[in-house]
């Protein structure tokens, strides 16, 4: 104790408005279950971490924690006590509609204060002394005060599950509130929790207080029999039921929002608000100001509860798969609408592409404490860190470390290691680094995973930059360091032939990590696909025939085929023909072919009434690919090139596809503006006819000033070449609520695709301009750390690895699962479950890993 008194000036004191990791290490997934270790939580900083992690920050020798370590107890379950149901509709346990499935544990907590003293590269515990009931007065209060606060606090865990789970009615007001019947019978609360108890069974946990009467009870039984002893609830009945409203005592604090309100009364009987509380509370002698959270609110502890059992299971589809487990066969569990992130982190960095799990995954030895990365950065800045957090769940992912144990040829899950927390990895800590920035992945709603797939690699792109060499080249530290996206990073060539004289053009695209195929629907071939239908011998044969539909049938060659040959141009300005239009058919090639290709299939249209849907279509795809013959061979000889000019280069800001935007004679501009026109329109019609004569643009402008993007800036995302302004003026026109600009916005960020930018438009109408802002943002800080990829090129054969497959009507709803090739099988990853893959759904997935097969057992050593 001696050696504790000095340091408890530094304890805090955690309020609701505190994040506190009091449930996982900010580096690892370890948790308060997977060892009796548990973890440590920083008396100061709040950051929870196990103990070898908990003083990497080289200014600081030792420091305060308080260990949390929690284990499960078999209880003993009277047969015959808990009914279950088969249908969940709502959110919570023992209610109707809600799981009434059986916990057949319970948790014993232990706790103790403990000083991490660091000597060299090791950190051991000078101090580690039980904190409990028995023990607590023996600690300095400061050490007190701050234990209670983080064990008491919901956490950033739950905090984030709270919003998650959020239930679709707001909490109302209760209608008891401003004509609540308060007695004046001289009851006094004090003030201190030591003094709290039921009335009625002397119990000093979950306890109530009556907002009328000042009568303090237990909270009511849960349908375990748990909970409390129901003194609360039994007082309102006996009373008459006259007073309702009641508040948990433990959860007021100065911000009344977080106060555990609820109303008895039949017509509400649910939890509420009560705008008077702090007045109600003030007339028991109760003052709100300085009053400190010491237990946990129902909804929290619901949310804890609910977190035990395993929700994918509502997704099974009952077929008996063969679970799997280990180094590189680790489920994730699903955060709510997450399953988007999970599939693509698992085809990312759960071995599948080595080159992302020798820099972010378990180093030689398995000691994650001594992972590199981790020795940069102090234990408060880590759970935003983008690279730290990558790492975290990269090391779980290949290390098999928190994966359950299966006994061999077990066909189904064992539930009770399913629903272990030592076992489960919630990907909170990694989702908030990868989207805090992001108007749709900081939510808790379902997302693309395309879309999602191609954040993460730009942000990580950006953190690598930044990290000045904190990823060092593990042969040759002189060599540039390659990013992660470079694995994946493949350029393309255009070759335009004019239709007027025939001169072709070559431009170099930039290099890009999807490619991105729209289905020709048009080539496809029917085939037959059987519904499900009665087995009775004796139904028509007429009748079954109408039990089957047709179903078209596309093959991958064909959608690459119809990527490499696009429609013709209709309209493209050429400098040879000074700056005239004519027409252009065009071919894409491959500059070089990638160590691993992802394809994404765009199984999504815009209907009839503009609103996406999915393609009934079937992809036939080949376990391996050849693309050899797509492979770019430049300028040939014969072929008649139109000469360089140096404008383009000049005027393109790089890229070579982008329509020139010539001088333009400001006095020309004031001339028709002085005609009543708008500046974007006269500096459009003014480049449209050489910049400077007057007439011609007046007779541009008669022409095109009913244009959607007449009055938008010349300079605007209409100059990005992959943007088909046939598809802006179409949206703008048919959705009828949207400018040109918001069009080419989403356009951009969906690659292009009609069916997704409409959905994503829609979806952001609340705040359109505020969720195009963050568009731009993302798009110049992405400028800001951006570096050219490194292209790799072999080989354009290439081997089928991995899937992610979609079911549902869009690709922001429905469920997300993954597909990936381990050792030869093909392994199924539904969040939590991992299993044996008997039907790998390739037909029928989303986006789609090929490896270039004269890559495959030959890593690259520079990552």
């Amino acid at each position: 104790m001696d050696n504790i008194v000095p340091l408890a000036s530094k304890c805090r004191v955690a309020s609701v408005h505190d994040t506190v990791y009091n449930s996982e290490c900010a580096f690892t997934f370890h948790n308060p279950f997977t060892t009796y270790s548990g973890i440590v939580v920083n008396l100061s900083t709040f950051i929870g971490t196990i103990d070898s992690l908990a003083l990497v920050d080289g200014d600081i020798e030792r420091g305060l924690f308080v260990r949390i370590a929690r284990t499960r107890v078999a209880k003993e379950i009277v047969e015959g006590e808990m009914e279950t149901t088969s249908s969940v509709t709502k959110l919570g346990l023992g209610v109707d509609g809600g799981f009434q499935q059986d916990d057949t544990f319970e948790v014993k907590n232990t706790y103790s204060v403990v000083l991490l003293e660091r000597n060299h590269d090791k950190v051991a515990a000078v101090e580690d002394i039980p904190y409990n009931e028995g023990t607590k007065n023996g600690f300095p209060m400061n050490v007190t005060s701050s234990v209670d606060s983080i064990i008491n606090h919901a956490g950033q865990a739950v905090q984030q599950d709270l919003k998650a789970f959020e239930l679709d009615e707001e909490k109302p007001v209760s209608k008891y509130a401003t004509s609540i019947d308060f007695v004046d019978n001289g009851v006094v609360i004090s003030p201190s929790p030591i003094d709290w108890k039921c009335e009625k069974s002397g119990d000093t946990e979950n306890i109530w207080l009556n907002l009328s009467t000042g009568f303090i009870g237990g909270g009511r039984k849960n349908w375990d029999g748990s909970g409390g002893s129901n003194g609360a609830l039994d007082y309102f009945e006996e009373t008459g039921e006259k007073y309702p409203l009641v508040v948990k005592l433990g959860t007021i604090t100065e911000d009344l929002e977080t106060a555990d309100c609820y109303s008895y009364a039949k017509d509400e009987d649910g939890p509420v608000k009560i705008p008077n509380l702090a007045d109600l509370l003030k007339k028991r002698g109760i003052n709100v100001s300085g009053m400190q959270k010491t237990v946990k609110s129902t909804a929290e502890l619901e949310v804890e509860l609910n977190a035990t059992y395993a929700f994918d299971a509502i997704t099974e589809s009952g077929a008996k798969l063969v679970p799997v487990a280990g180094p590189g066969l680790q489920g994730l569990q699903n955060l709510g609408n997450s399953c988007y992130i999970n599939s693509i982190v698992q085809m990312l960095f759960s071995g599948t592409v080595p080159e992302l799990s020798a820099r972010y995954g378990a180093q030689a030895g398995g000691n994650v404490a001594k992972h590199p990365l981790f020795q940069h950065i102090s234990p408060i800045d880590a759970p935003s860190n983008l690279m730290i957090q990558t790492a975290k769940l990269c090391c779980a992912l290949t290390s098999g470390a928190f994966a359950p144990t299966e006994p061999a040829g077990e066909v189904t899950y064992d539930m009770t290691q399913s629903n272990d927390p030592k076992y489960r990895l919630p990907p909170r800590m990694f989702k908030h680094a990868v989207g805090k920035d992001h108007v749709d992945f900081c939510t808790g709603q379902q997302q693309d995973a395309a879309q999602f797939l191609q954040h993460l690699l730009e942000k990580l792109d950006a953190a690598e930059l930044a990290s000045n060499g904190k990823i060092v080249n593990k042969t040759d530290a002189s060599m540039s360091t390659p990013k992660s996206s470079d694995l994946f990073a493949f350029g393309t060539t255009s070759r335009l032939v004019c239709s007027q004289d025939g001169k072709i053009k070559y431009n170099d695209n930039h290099a890009e990590t999807m490619l991105s195929l729209r289905v020709p629907i048009e080539k496809a071939e029917q085939a037959v696909r059987p519904t499900v239908s009665s087995k009775s011998s004796s139904e028509p044969e007429e009748k079954k025939q109408k039990a089957e539909e047709d179903v078209p049938t596309v093959t991958l060659s064909e959608c690459i085929n119809s990527w490499s040959n696009p429609p013709p141009i209709n309209e493209l300005r050429w400098e040879h023909l000074n700056k005239a239009m004519s027409p252009a058919s065009q071919q894409i090639t491959f500059r070089n072919f990638s160590r691993y290709l992802i394809i994404q299939v765009q199984r999504y249209e815009l209907g009839p009434d503009w609103t996406p849907r999915k393609l009934e279509v079937n992809i036939e795809v080949p376990g391996e690919i050849d693309l050899n013959h797509l492979k770019s061979k430049g300028p040939q000889d014969g072929e008649d090139i139109v000469p360089d000019d140096k404008t383009d280069s000049d005027t393109s800001n790089g890229s070579p596809d982008e329509p020139n935007q010539i001088n333009i004679d400001e006095a020309a501009v004031a001339q028709l503006m002085d005609m009543g026109f708008g500046m974007n329109g006269c500096i459009r019609a003014l480049n449209a006819v050489g910049g400077s004569n007057v007439e011609l643009a007046m007779n541009w402008i008669f022409e095109h000033n009913g244009d959607s993007d007449f009055n938008d800036p010349l300079s605007s995302p209409s100059s990005d070449p992959s943007i088909d302004e046939g598809v802006v003026s179409s949206l703008v026109q048919n959705l009828g609520c949207f400018t040109g600009d918001q069009v080419r916005a989403a356009l951009q960020e969906c690659d292009g695709a009609a069916d997704r930018a409409a959905d994503w438009l829609f979806s952001h109408m609340d705040d359109i301009d505020g969720a195009i802002a963050q568009l731009q943002k993302k798009s110049i800080d992405t400028q800001k750390h951006h570096s050219p990829p490194v292209l790799e090129d072999g080989d354009g054969r290439y081997r089928l690895t991995g899937l992610v497959s979609h079911i549902g009507k869009n690709t922001g709803s429905g469920h997300y699962v993954a597909h990936l090739r381990k050792d030869e099988q093909w392994v199924i990853f539904n969040d939590e479950k991992v299993a044996i893959s008997e039907n790998p759904p390739t037909p029928h997935a989303y986006l789609y890993l090929y490896q270039r097969i004269d890559s495959i057992g030959s890593q690259n050593s520079s990552y």
